[in-house]
């Protein structure tokens, strides 16, 4: 190679370059913000990723024992309970009383209650009391007793110190010229007094009576009692239970 040759050579290599300044000022910022595009997009891969990893369907959890044991349904129904109302087996019925309601009520008899009743439901069960009359110092919120009689509307001699409530059962002997209770009374031997106590008989009526029986010697039968004056074939029917000759 000849002077002139290595010349021209180096003289090529210290020519500028064609491509203009402003050419290569703006190559670097195109490459930077391609960099910056990258690392966004990387970036958006993988927040895309990390929602489809959360949002990928989960098979359920398998239930535990105890839910198991709770829900599952048992095989047979439970026997049903007793109906409202019925009497366990081996139970008794609720006990009740019989009294004898007497004196001036509708329906005078015995009669049948449940037990722990007051007397005002005995004389409601017979009847109630007749019009005109009254129940006196009959205590009306007082409980029965099994087997007492409920004198309603009638005259009973003072009660001595130690002596039950008019109504109750005497706990000992009746005192002396009365008879006992659920006794009929004897119409040929009654004081006019005793007589009196009777339902629907007064001490107008009981004279009657008393007066009738010196006349005719006695009562021969019960059913001359219709003889009496005042006595008609109601009055008779509720007596007749109650005397006896």
């Amino acid at each position: 190679m000849t002077a002139n040759d290595r010349l021209q050579g180096l003289a090529d290599r210290l020519k500028p370059s064609a491509q203009p300044p402003s050419a290569r000022l703006r190559s670097g910022p195109e490459r930077a913000n391609v960099r910056v595009l990258a690392v966004i997009a990387v970036i958006a891969a993988f927040v895309a990723g990390g929602y489809l990893w959360l949002a990928r369907p989960r098979p359920d959890p398998a239930p535990s024992t105890a839910d198991a044991a709770a829900t599952e349904v048992p095989a047979t129904a439970p026997s049903p309970g007793p109906s409202p109302g019925a009497v366990p087996a081996g139970a008794t019925n609720p006990a009740s009383v019989v009294v004898h309601v007497l004196g001036k009520v509708k329906h005078p008899g015995v009669v049948t209650l449940p037990s722990g009743s007051r007397v005002e439901e005995a004389i409601k069960a017979a009847g109630g009391v007749r019009p005109g009359a009254g129940t006196g110092t009959l205590n009306l919120a007082r409980k029965l007793v099994d087997g007492e009689q409920i004198p309603v509307g009638v005259r009973l001699p003072s009660p001595s110190p130690g002596t039950p409530p008019p109504g109750q059962p005497p706990p000992g002997r009746p005192p002396p010229g009365s008879a006992a209770p659920g006794t009929p009374v004897d119409l040929n031997t009654a004081t006019a007094e005793q007589l009196d106590q009777l339902p629907g008989v007064g001490p107008v009526l009981a004279q009657r009576i008393v007066d009738y029986r010196t006349q005719h010697g006695g009562f021969r039968s019960v059913d001359q009692l219709q003889d009496v004056d005042g006595i008609g074939a109601r009055r008779f029917a509720d007596l007749k239970p109650m005397v006896r000759v």
